[in-house]
């Protein structure tokens, strides 16, 4: 069966390379990196037998990101069925299954996918010879060594595919990939970066390195360029990440964009201007040693701002004391009277892990439910959703969520590397937030582009 499909040229001896075990693919937002590997991956299952794996730390996301991507690209080449009875009958057929989630090949090639939030899955794994780790940045080290541990067969050659948006250089990616740093001080240059972003592609030993930019792939359209050069406007770390591909560009700062309210009157008019349908509240419970957190917001979805104008911050308070409190009471109100004026959003959205509390609030009158976006993994992926903002402007008055938000950083592991769902503090009022934007999509500046848009 002959397939004809038009690829962008940085990738051309990509495709079809497999003289590597280990293939590292990093760069801009944007530059094709995930749709050429997945293209790669069909291609070498059509040829031979195979099984391989794809992870991401989430599991939840790979539905809507790797697999998806599978589907689009067999759709587009005219093999994918999800109908098994059609797979049977047709040999050119690819059959996609969405539980489990896996593509099955005539020739006995298999595409399976595991999340590194629930690892003891992955111990499953057997007879697999292609590895492609999507945000690799995202897992930890000990999980990627486990992967290669685990992921290996006797008949096939063996190949590790990463992927990634460069992140900080505290990440183990870089030490692992790039340049490792010694317990004397001293460096060890594994890859020169410098000179790897002038050529593009290099090899060293057994591993192949390609970096990419935005501009590397031909099907991206003009504003989405414009959109990745207007982040340099208000985070030019991100910038450097995004519209270049660099590692060392994010820092360890949570919230870059962090900012406390400089001039009332105008902070007041453009939460006026919102209105009550653009207005979120957020609880995260909290007695001994953590707080009761209510954090109220506005979000400007058009111009990606998030407005942060008032906080409840309370410790050592049962529920029944909490929920007398005059600013509780006055919430309370201002939920009715959002109710009564028919806005859908006249809701607290709450910790989900304490059922019992949310109750008792409902039970006082409070309109108040469990938030949805509370699961294993999730606080890396609620916080990188927070972070897509490009403004959060805060109250002065908030001084808690500035105490918290404004130099709230990331955990690092005993080798210097970054955590990015650990923080240098436990801070409640973050978790408010996440939970009262449970329902609101913030734009990505890869959102509402086709996935060769990688």
């Amino acid at each position: 069966m002959k397939i004809t499909k038009k690829i962008a040229s940085k990738y051309e001896d990509f495709i079809f390379d497999w003289n590597y075990e280990t293939y590292l693919l990093f760069g801009g937002y944007g530059s094709g990196k995930s749709y050429h590997i997945a293209f790669k991956i069909i291609l070498k299952l059509l040829e031979e037998r195979r099984k391989a794996l794809v992870v991401r730390q989430v599991f939840d996301t790979i539905q809507e990101s790797c697999y998806d991507l599978f589907c689009e690209i067999l759709d587009d080449m005219r093999l994918l069925t999800t109908d098994y009875t059609e797979y049977k009958r047709d040999r050119n057929k690819v059959y996609a299954r969405k539980s489990p989630l896996s593509f099955t090949f005539h020739n006995g090639s298999k595409i399976i996918f595991k999340g590194m939030d629930k690892p003891e899955k992955a111990k499953s794994i057997n007879n697999v010879s292609i590895l492609w780790i999507e945000e690799c940045t995202e897992i930890k080290f000990e999980a990627y060594e486990e992967l290669l541990g685990r992921v290996r067969t006797p008949i096939a050659s063996m190949h590790f595919i990463l992927s990634c948006n460069p992140v900080g250089k505290e990440n183990w990616v870089y030490s692992h990939f790039f340049r490792k740093l010694n317990d004397d001080g001293t460096e060890d240059v594994i890859m020169d970066e410098e000179r790897l972003y002038e050529a593009g592609c290099l090899v060293r030993g057994d591993v192949y390195y390609l970096h990419s930019l935005p501009t590397d792939n031909n099907w991206l359209p003009r504003k989405y360029i414009k959109r990745l050069d207007d982040i340099r406007t208000y985070d030019p770390q991100l910038y450097n990440v995004a519209r270049w591909g660099r590692f060392g560009a994010t820092g360890t700062r949570v919230l870059p964009q962090f900012e406390i309210a400089s001039n009332a009157r105008k902070f007041r008019e453009a939460i006026k201007a919102l209105g009550d349908s653009n207005k979120y509240f957020g609880f995260d419970f909290g007695f001994e040693e953590s707080y009761n957190a209510v954090v109220s917001m506005a979000v400007d979805i058009q111009n990606s701002i998030l407005y942060i104008y008032d906080e409840i911050y309370v410790n050592h308070v049962t529920d029944d004391k909490m929920a007398e409190l005059p600013q509780m009471q006055m919430l309370k109100d201002k939920l009715d009277a959002m109710a009564e004026a028919g806005h859908n959003n006249a809701v607290i959205i709450a910790d989900n892990e304490d059922p019992k509390a949310i109750q008792y609030y409902r039970q006082c009158q409070f309109r108040i439910r469990a938030c949805k976006n509370k699961f294993a993994g999730s606080r890396l992926s609620n916080t990188r959703k927070i972070k897509r903002f490009k403004h959060i402007i805060v109250s002065p008055k908030c001084k808690n969520v500035i105490r918290e938000l404004k130099d709230l950083t990331y955990k690092k592991d005993r080798n210097g590397n970054v955590i990015y769902d650990e923080f240098n503090i436990d801070p409640h009022t973050f978790s408010a937030i996440w939970y009262a934007l449970d329902t609101v999509t913030v734009a990505d500046v890869k959102h509402d582009f086709n996935s060769k848009a990688g």
